[in-house]
């Protein structure tokens, strides 16, 4: 596998999370480290590190029923040990609130710019998911 193939790869595991509900995968492709950071498109929208990152990965995967999701307009640059990926993402799903057992349909589109870094396997150490305004 080439690794553009890899880094795809990588993206598509991101955001298949959010149907497997298998949470572990994220720990795997994300560096966890102190230079780690990220941006998300639905709040807190501050700059966080990697522990609070992974935090509301988990809760925002794990929240939603019926998840889908649609990548489009990907590209990949490679810079050495270094790659860019950018892209827009169609989000759709339930947001399911577990005490009072009801849901509320969302359908949200995205940019995203995911940066990873190479050093034995490609991992993410920044992401930036920001909504687009309908």
């Amino acid at each position: 596998m080439g690794d553009k193939d890899e880094i795809l790869g990588i993206l598509a595991t991101f955001f298949d999370t959010g149907k497997t509900k298998n949470l572990a995968p994220l720990g795997v492709i994300q560096l966890d480290d102190l230079r780690f950071s990220s941006y998300s498109d639905v709040p807190p929208l501050d700059l966080k590190d990697y522990a609070t990152t992974i935090a509301l990965q988990q809760l925002r995967f794990v929240s939603i029923s019926d998840y889908e999701y649609e990548i489009k307009n990907t590209r990949v640059d490679i810079f050495d040990n270094c790659a860019v990926v950018t892209f827009t993402i169609l989000q759709t799903g339930m947001i399911v609130d577990n005490y009072s057992f009801r849901g509320q349909h969302f359908s949200m589109e995205s940019r995203g710019t995911f940066v990873l870094t190479k050093s034995q396997k490609w991992k993410i150490v920044h992401l930036h998911l920001s909504k687009i305004s309908s």
